[in-house]
């Protein structure tokens, strides 16, 4: 009797079979399709679908393959999990070494919709500088929503040039940074409460990130280091999950915090 290796190191050992399985989680494909879309041959990839068959993943019949019941559900899980990994993925050195625990625990759990993200790592020169690709896209956005722990010196500047484009803004404040401007008044920033296009918050819950915001187009966050320290360094994610999830984690924080209106 042949002794079966583990399903967890048939799915994931080979990256013949990995692709295989994904490839199949669509719909069933000829023998030809596989290797083309793989870029394989047939005498690489034949040894590899029989040990998927072995193991009850993939069926074939004639020259087509697809997936069995137990196939469908192993890949059904794969992906999420394969989708987390390539947010990590971008930099794990980053992403272990800052605090994620802002995050409530259902989007958390959905982290995997960030998709492939950019870590951002700017000049020392433009540490102070919005990010140039989420700006430049926020001009282009109906809205821009944002939630942050620190008060960014350009926010008296390049607010009212979006809210002359039409953007709407929803800025969502810690009660330090609202705190803040009151004992130090900036009366540019003030002023931008007379524009009906600018909606500011206060949000009472503890929020332990730097900053994160969504447009239309990009989901960034700028998170604090695990010490409490702070860095420049920041996620860009461009995809439309990402924005969605984004968007939630706004909401989050927003469901709970308090209209201001005057400082």
């Amino acid at each position: 009797m042949v002794v079966k290796k583990p399903l967890l190191d048939i799915v994931f050992a080979s990256h013949k079979r990995k692709g295989v399985l994904l490839l199949l989680r669509d719909e069933p494909r000829k023998i030809d399709s596989i290797m083309e879309q793989l870029d394989t041959s047939r005498q690489a990839l034949l040894p590899q679908i029989r040990i998927l068959e072995d193991h009850h993943l993939v069926t074939h019949n004639k020259d087509t393959y697809e997936l069995t019941e137990i196939g469908k559900l192993i890949v059904d899980e794969m992906n999420p999990l394969l989708d987390t990994l390539e947010v990590f993925n971008v930099n794990p050195d980053y992403w272990g070494s800052h605090n994620i625990e802002f995050i409530p625990s259902h989007l958390l759990n959905r982290i995997n919709e960030l998709g492939k993200c950019d870590l951002i790592k700017p000049a020392i020169t433009d540490i102070y500088e919005f990010n140039p690709q989420f700006y430049e896209h926020s001009k282009l956005s109906r809205s821009v929503c944002r939630v942050s722990t620190f008060f960014h010196p350009m926010y008296s500047k390049l607010y009212p040039e979006l809210m002359e484009l039409g953007v709407k803004i929803y800025l969502v404040l810690s009660q330090e940074v609202l705190d803040r401007l009151q004992d130090k008044p900036d009366p540019a920033f003030a002023k931008l409460l007379d524009n009906e296009l600018f909606n500011l918050y206060l949000c009472p819950k503890k929020i332990d990130v730097l900053t994160f915001a969504y447009n239309d187009y990009y989901f960034l966050m700028n998170l604090l280091r695990s010490d409490g320290d702070t860095d420049s360094q920041h996620i860009l994610c461009s995809n439309p999950s990402a924005i969605e999830w984004g968007k939630e984690l706004f909401q989050y924080y927003l469901k709970d915090s308090i209209p201001v209106t005057r400082i």
